[in-house]
Parts: C-alpha cells; sequence; structure tokens
C-alpha cells in the first residue's frame, strides 16, 4: 500500500488531545489515564480509524486505544476527531513490535483488522497472529485473553487459525464471509466498508484463552 504524505501531519498528531505521546509512562497506569476501571480494549493497526472511533462511540463504558504507525495515516483519524468529544479514546504512534513497552496487564481485548499478512513465509515472523505476537501479547492482558480477528486474505486467517489453536486459544464465531453470517454490533473498518462493496468476503474470528 503506497502512504500519501500528508503536509503537517506530525504537527497535527502532536497537538491531538486524543494522541498520548508519553505511553510508556502509562504502562500499567492506563486507568489513570482515562480515570476510571473500565475495560481496556486496543487495536493495533488501526488505520484510518473508523473501527475503533465507532466502537468508543458505541460503548461508553469500555476504554479504547488505537495504535498506528504511520503519521500518514494516523492523522487521518486525528483529523476525524477534530470537534469530538469522546472521553474514552485514545491514540498511540507505535510500532507494534514494541508494544510491550505501552502496557502491561491492564487489557481486556485485542483487535486486529485487516493487518498486513506478509505472505512471503520469511516473514511469518512479521504477522500479528505469529507465535512471537501472541507471545507479546500474554503480558498485556489483565485477566482472560481475548483476541478479535478480521481480514480479506483467506490465507492469513488460515494461518491465524492455526497459530492461535496451537498457541491454547478457543476460536468462537468463526466465519468466511461475515456479511452472510453477521455479528451484532459489528462496526466496519475503512478496508471492510471498500471490500464489501466490492463483494469481497471478509474472515472473522474471535479467540478466548484462560491463564
Amino acid at each position: 500500500m503506497r502512504l500519501k504524505n500528508v503536509k503537517n501531519a506530525s504537527k497535527i498528531i502532536n497537538v491531538s488531545k486524543y494522541v498520548v505521546k508519553d505511553f510508556k509512562d502509562k504502562k500499567g497506569k492506563w486507568s489513570e489515564e482515562f480515570k476510571n476501571s473500565n475495560p481496556i480494549q486496543i487495536e493495533i493497526g488501526m488505520g484510518k480509524g473508523d473501527f475503533i472511533i465507532g466502537m468508543a462511540i458505541k460503548n461508553s463504558k469500555v476504554n479504547y486505544i488505537g495504535i498506528e504507525m504511520f503519521d500518514s495515516v494516523l492523522v487521518r483519524a486525528v483529523q476525524k476527531l477534530e470537534n469530538k468529544n469522546i472521553p474514552n479514546l485514545k491514540l498511540i504512534r507505535m510500532d507494534a513490535n514494541y508494544i510491550n513497552e505501552a502496557f502491561e496487564k491492564e487489557i481486556d481485548a485485542i483487535y486486529l483488522n485487516f493487518s498486513d499478512p506478509w505472505p512471503k513465509k520469511r516473514h511469518t515472523k512479521r504477522r500479528l497472529t505469529s507465535h512471537e505476537f501472541l507471545s507479546r501479547y500474554d503480558s498485556l492482558f489483565k485477566d482472560k485473553k481475548v483476541i478479535i480477528q478480521k481480514t480479506d486474505n483467506i490465507d492469513f486467517f488460515a494461518f491465524s487459525i492455526e497459530s492461535l489453536s496451537l498457541y491454547g486459544y478457543t476460536l468462537k464465531n468463526v466465519t468466511l464471509d461475515l456479511y452472510n453470517n453477521m455479528i451484532e454490533g459489528n462496526v466496519a473498518t475503512e478496508y471492510e466498508k471498500k471490500f464489501n462493496e466490492e463483494g469481497i468476503k471478509i474472515c472473522r474470528l474471535e479467540a478466548y484463552k484462560n491463564n
């Protein structure tokens, strides 16, 4: 995917009340940042923000944190939040490889929406449902581990099913065609809307694991 540069993207991001710059200092203290003890859910690779913003508006008693590594993408979400007041939403500019620097035993669920499938075998470890990433997630969860994934890539989905299962997760609500097996309360991402309009099937799963 070619990313378009956005003029003054870094400046726009840095002045946003939603973007947390000192996220490393918040590790283990995100409840203080939100000023409540509500559940915290994160989206890794939030793109332009439609999903995480929609979830935060829909569920005011859950705190949401969107994570994105590219300024040119994150800025689009920030622009959508201008003149909005959504107190249960925060954003972080961060590479997912360093996810453990931001959280510790405080996350209730992780969303992985249309993550890069990294199709080449030599890039397997970069997939967000690889054993390497699943092991990183272990220390993030507060209690029960919950991962919810959506993707249009059937090969990546098959890989995720195998990887999650081998890691001890129990899979529920698995579908190869979300829009013919719609989940109640589904909030669509930018890619999801586009793919559905084009007739591309969306795969979805929920994965659960007890400590």
